[in-house]
């Protein structure tokens, strides 16, 4: 009979996309790039638009969402509660173009601060269904 509490033979929790992006740290690096990204790249300039003059804030709440959402500190519903995405973003004009910048932007991020490409694929697939999600206008 095997003890589950057993260390040899319990079976290690799977590590988190958080983790494997190097915790919070390397959270706010990817959230940062992508953030300098859409200030300095014209193809981002549709999404940009859509942001405030200063952009520490949207840092901020980027960062603090996606500490929680790849499986780590909520931060953000700590602060906030519940992220309710779609009706935070109905304000925006937000159809495909917006969509595809944004993904676009994030995977030149990821890209940038060397995610591991297996688990930028399985981002890229999770960010695409979210922000999909949040279009509110066509085109």
């Amino acid at each position: 009979m095997t003890d589950s509490l057993d260390p040899d033979t319990a079976a290690a929790p799977p590590i988190t996309p958080f983790e494997r992006l190097a915790g919070e740290a390397g959270v706010r690096a990817l959230v940062d790039r992508f953030y300098d990204l859409m200030d300095l790249e014209p193809v981002f300039a549709g999404i940009r638009a859509l942001h405030p003059a200063i952009l520490d804030g949207s840092r901020d709440k980027l960062h603090w969402f996606l500490c929680g959402w790849l499986g780590g500190p909520n931060h953000y519903v700590e602060r906030f509660g519940h992220p309710m995405l779609r009706a935070r973003h109905l304000p925006f004009a937000i159809g495909i173009a917006e969509r595809d910048q944004w993904l676009a932007c994030m995977m030149q991020a990821m890209a940038e601060q060397g995610v591991d490409p297996a688990l930028a694929q399985r981002l890229a697939e999770s960010f695409f269904g979210t922000a999909d999600w949040m279009r509110n206008k066509g085109g």
